[in-house]
């Protein structure tokens, strides 16, 4: 069993959690995810890692409630504990896989959005306890969204906050935030990690695409399975197919085929919506949808 430590609501139906979990906590790197299952019946969420403290055995994940699993399982309390806690899986972002010096060499511009802040707030920090300092980009659409602005911009060289309603920083979405420091500003990068909603994911790239700009993105929301058995991940990757769980998440933004990504996404929210509307009801959910039982509304 693996203990909760910590639980903060953060916004938006955002949740953090530190968990106990010593053994993941001593090896997980910045861009693994872990695998969460609340109990027997629980379905397996995976979560990429936001954070962990080697010493205390703790890792901390965050999460949206989107649907039953992720719901129910923001119903558990400090004190209580998670059936399974399963990493760390994936592999690392392939950054910190980079001699240090070499590393320096960059000009590194991070872009988050949404849950997508979470993983990529170890990754700056890495960064920053190697003597790196890196440029994040902030997207929201509107103040009252954002999450983990405070911790970012202690580990960040700098932070620039982007909302779509100008209640906060720039006035604008992640893509205008960039435009305005390569053109406007005259700033200069060597690669861009975008992690975040696929929408914002596909739009950054196009246009990292544009500029030149290498760009590193993470699949992690098209995830299911965690182990490259279910299938839901499947992606294709400029000429090969690739499964977010096992090869990636990240991967080269400019050969990602985000249609087809956000395609396979959205073929499996009819049986979550299913779920979710059992979760809430109950007892009382006998089939009023009319379509519970129709095997022929799932697609796989």
């Amino acid at each position: 069993m693996f203990k909760i430590l910590k639980k903060e609501y953060l916004a938006n139906n955002i949740w953090l959690m530190d968990v106990e979990a010593p053994r993941v906590a001593k090896s997980c790197q910045p861009g693994q995810f872990v695998i969460v299952k609340t109990d027997e019946e629980g379905e397996r969420i995976p979560l990429t890692v936001c954070d962990y403290d080697r010493e205390k055995g703790t890792v901390t994940i965050v999460f949206q409630t989107v649907g039953a699993s992720t719901t129910e399982m923001s119903r558990y309390e400090v004190g209580e504990s998670f059936m399974d806690f399963v990493g760390p899986l994936g592999c690392a972002s392939e950054l910190i896989e980079m001699p240090v010096e070499e590393l320096k060499k960059e000009k590194l511009l991070f872009v988050c959005g949404g849950v997508g802040t979470a993983p990529v707030y170890p990754q700056v920090k890495w960064m920053k306890e190697h003597g790196i300092d890196v440029d994040v980009i902030i997207g929201a659409r509107t103040k009252d969204i954002m999450i983990l602005e405070n911790e970012m911009r202690e580990v960040a060289g700098n932070l620039y906050i982007a909302t779509d309603d100008g209640s906060y920083g720039f006035k604008g979405n992640a893509c205008d935030q960039i435009n305005e420091l390569v053109k406007n500003l005259n700033k200069t990068y060597t690669r861009v990690v975008a992690i975040g909603p696929m929408i914002m994911m596909k739009f950054v790239a196009m246009l990292t695409k544009e500029l030149n700009i290498p760009t590193i993105v993470s699949m992690n929301p098209i995830m299911v399975d965690g182990t490259g058995m279910c299938g839901a991940c499947r992606l294709k990757v400029g000429d090969e197919i690739k499964f977010a769980c096992v090869d990636g998440p990240e991967f080269d933004g400019h050969l990602v085929d985000f249609d087809q990504a956000m395609r396979r996404q959205r073929m499996y929210k009819t049986e979550e919506g299913r779920a979710m509307l059992k979760l809430e009801e109950g007892d009382t959910h006998h089939g009023g949808c009319g379509q519970c039982n129709d095997l022929s509304l799932i697609h796989i």
